[in-house]
C-alpha cells in the first residue's frame, strides 16, 4: 500500500504495538520516531522493547551496518518469525525500525525527497529475509521509488545468524538495468566505504542529469503511455500525443504501448505496470508522465498515491497548450473554465487538520473544511466565468446581426488541429493570420473578408481545430467560440488528405459537429495537402470522399473552392439561410 501524502509504501496495519502509543492529558499522541512502524501485534513487551533498542543503536557513518547490528537484527527477527528493517540515515543513525511480516514488510512515510533529481533520499534501508529468498520486486521498487540511497536484505539463518547480504542500488541512465544488484558473503565482507560509494553514485546522476542546449530548448522530459485494445490504434493515439507534447514545449525521452482488453479501473495501466513506468521514467531522467488516456478522479488520485512523478493525461495536456495559446478576452476565459471544470473533482483532502472553527451558537466544532472551501471558490468562480462568457457571448450576437444586416454570408473553416486552416484562410483573403507547424496554432477565432470573382463577399472565419475524443466539458466551454460555425451559411471542412489517418480525423470532426448539433450543416470537403501524394492518389480520394482537392500553400485548387462555395451558397440566385444579397451583388 502507498502513502497518499508522499507515494511512499505504506503498511495496512498502524504503527506501533498496545504500549507503542502513549496517553498524555491532550490526548492519544503519535508514535515517536523511535516507536517500531508495522506489524507489531502480538508481541511481547520484552520483544518491542528489544526492537526499539534496535532504533537507538548508531553505526559507522562509512559502513552499510556493522556486523554486531547485523546479528542482533537477525537474532529478533527469527525469534518473532517476522522481517525487521532498519532505515539509516547518512550519520549512521536509525531513522525508523520496521516491522513486517515473514514475506514481506511496509515502509512509513519518510516524508518528500530531497531538492534536486541527481540526489537520494539520503536513507539506506537494512532488513532482513528469513527463507533464503532475493530481493523482491518491492525491495527494488522501493529502491526506485522512493530513490533510497541503498537496499540490502540479510539471509537470517534458522539459529539466527547473519548470512549472505544481497544490495542493490541505482544507477544513472545509459546503463542496462536501472540498479546493480551484488552479493557478499556475510556482514563482515562489506568492506566498501558506503558513504564514498554514494557520493560518486549522486555526481554520476548529477553529470547526467546536465542538459545540453537542446534538451533545455525542448523544456522537461516527458514519457508518453498508452493503452489501447489493438496495437495500431495504441500506435496512432502515441503519434498524436508525441505531436500534442512537442506544442506544449515538451520533449518526449519515450514512449510505452501497451495492448490490453480494457483498461485498469484504478490504475489504467495496473499497478505494476505502472511501477515499471516510473522504473523507465527515472531511468530516461524524465520529469513527467503523459498519459494518452482521460484519467477518472479516482484513477487520478491512485496514480498520485503511487508516485511522485508528476502524471497528466490527455485533457490537462490539451488544456496547458489553450492557455499557452488564448490572447483574447474570450480564449483566456474560457481556458479557466475549462480548466476549472475539469479540476473541481479532483480536489482532494490533504489534511484532516485544516478544519475553520467557528465559535458560537450553532458553530462549535469542525466547520468548513479547507477542501469545502476550495470547492466552493471554484464553483463560485465558475459561475462567475460563465456570467462574463455569456455576457461577451451576447456582444458576438450584436456583431453577428450587423453582419446579416450588412447583407453579407458567412464561411467557416472547420476540421481536425493542424488540418492547414489558417494557411488557406492567408491565401483565399492575403492575410498575414499567425501559422505554425503545430497542433491548436489557432485558439481565438479569426475573421476576413472573401471576394468571389463575380463580386460576391463573403465573410470567412478561421476557427479552433478539433481533436478525437475530447471532453464534453472542454467542448461546452469553448462552445462560445465554436458557435461562430452554428451561424455559418457554408462548412469548409479542411482535411490533410497527406495524413495516413485521414478517415480517422474526418470521422473525429463530424462526431464533434454532431455534437455542436451541425451534422447537417452545408458542408465542403477541401482535400488540403495534396502536393504531398504521390500521382494517382489524389483523384481516387476525391471520387471516393466527393471533396475538392487543394494545396494551400501551393495555391491549387482554389479556383474549384471558389466555385463550388459559390454554387452552394447562391444556387438558383436564392441567398443562404440568414444571408441576403448586398447591393452590389446581380
Amino acid at each position: 500500500m502507498v502513502c497518499p501524502s508522499s507515494g511512499c509504501m505504506q503498511a495496512p496495519w498502524q504503527p506501533g504495538g498496545p504500549d507503542a502509543r502513549l496517553k498524555t492529558r491532550a490526548g492519544e499522541r503519535k508514535p515517536s520516531i523511535r516507536d517500531p512502524f508495522g506489524n507489531t501485534q502480538g508481541l511481547k513487551p520484552n520483544q518491542l522493547r528489544r526492537i526499539r533498542k534496535l532504533g537507538q543503536r548508531r553505526v559507522r557513518p562509512w559502513q552499510l551496518i556493522s556486523p554486531e547490528l547485523a546479528r542482533s537484527l537477525c537474532e529478533l527477527s527469527v525469534e518473532i518469525g517476522r522481517q525487521l528493517g532498519l532505515l539509516i540515515d547518512r550519520r549512521g543513525r536509525v531513522e525508523w525500525t520496521v516491522v513486517g511480516n515473514d514475506q514481506r514488510l511496509y515502509l512509513p512515510d519518510i516524508g518528500r525527497m530531497r531538492g534536486g533529481r541527481s540526489h537520494f533520499r539520503g536513507l539506506r534501508f537494512i532488513h532482513t529475509h528469513l527463507r533464503g529468498e532475493s530481493l523482491s520486486r518491492d525491495d527494488l521498487s522501493d529502491l526506485a521509488l522512493l530513490r533510497l540511497d541503498w537496499v540490502a536484505a540479510i539471509l537470517a539463518g534458522p539459529d539466527g545468524l547473519a548470512g549472505r547480504v544481497l544490495t542493490a542500488h541505482l544507477l544513472p541512465e545509459g546503463a542496462q538495468s536501472p540498479w546493480r544488484l551484488d552479493e557478499h558473503a556475510g556482514p563482515h565482507a562489506l568492506d566498501f566505504d558506503f558513504l564514498e560509494a554514494v557520493s560518486e553514485l549522486e555526481a554520476e546522476f548529477a553529470r547526467k542529469a546536465e542538459r545540453p542546449a537542446e534538451v533545455e530548448a525542448g523544456g522537461v522530459r516527458a514519457l508518453l503511455v498508452d493503452v489501447a485494445a489493438r496495437a495500431a490504434y495504441g500506435e496512432d493515439n502515441l503519434a498524436e500525443m508525441a505531436e500534442l507534447a512537442r506544442t506544449a514545449g515538451v520533449q518526449v525521452a519515450g514512449s510505452v504501448l501497451q495492448v490490453r482488453p480494457k483498461p485498469d479501473p484504478r490504475y489504467l495501466v495496473g499497478r505494476g505496470k505502472l511501477e515499471e513506468l516510473v522504473l523507465e521514467a527515472l531511468q530516461k531522467r524524465a520529469e513527467l508522465i503523459v498519459l494518452g488516456r482521460n484519467l477518472s478522479p479516482a484513477q487520478a488520485r491512485a496514480i498520485a498515491e503511487l508516485t511522485e512523478l508528476k502524471v497528466l493525461d490527455r485533457t490537462q495536456l490539451i488544456l496547458d497548450i489553450f492557455a499557452g495559446r488564448a490572447h483574447s478576452r474570450d480564449g483566456k476565459l474560457q481556458v479557466e473554465l475549462a480548466q476549472l471544470k475539469y479540476r473541481l473533482p479532483r480536489l482532494t483532502a490533504e489534511d484532516s487538520g485544516l478544519s475553520r472553527l467557528v465559535g458560537g451558537i450553532g458553530g462549535r466544532g469542525p466547520g468548513e473544511t479547507k477542501l469545502e472551501i476550495d470547492r466552493r471558490r471554484a464553483r463560485d468562480r465558475i459561475t462567475r466565468l460563465e456570467r462574463e462568457i455569456d455576457r461577451l457571448a451576447r456582444r458576438r450576437a450584436v456583431r453577428r446581426s450587423q453582419r446579416q444586416r450588412n447583407r453579407l454570408p458567412v464561411v467557416a473553416l472547420v476540421g481536425y488541429t493542424n488540418a492547414g486552416k489558417s494557411t488557406l484562410l492567408n491565401q483565399l483573403t492575403r492575410s498575414q493570420v499567425c501559422v505554425e507547424d503545430k497542433l491548436f496554432a489557432t485558439l481565438d477565432p479569426t475573421s476576413r473578408r472573401l471576394r468571389f470573382p463575380r463580386d460576391r463577399q463573403v465573410i470567412l472565419i478561421d476557427t479552433v481545430g478539433f481533436i478525437r475524443d475530447l471532453p464534453v466539458d472542454l467542448v461546452n466551454a469553448f462552445r462560445a467560440t465554436l458557435e461562430e460555425m452554428a451561424h455559418a451559411d457554408l462548412l469548409l471542412h479542411v482535411v490533410d488528405v497527406s495524413d495516413p489517418r485521414v478517415d480517422a480525423k474526418m470521422e473525429a470532426v463530424q462526431d464533434t459537429l454532431a455534437t455542436l448539433d451541425l451534422a447537417r450543416a452545408p458542408r465542403l470537403l477541401i482535400l488540403n495537402k495534396c502536393d504531398r501524394l504521390t500521382d494517382g492518389q489524389g483523384p481516387a480520394i476525391a471520387r471516393r470522399t466527393g471533396g475538392v482537392l487543394a494545396s494551400a500553400l501551393q495555391r491549387i485548387g482554389f479556383g474549384e473552392i471558389l466555385g463550388q462555395a459559390e454554387q452552394l451558397l447562391w444556387q438558383q440566385g436564392a441567398a443562404p439561410k440568414g444571408a441576403i444579397f448586398s447591393d452590389s451583388y446581380p
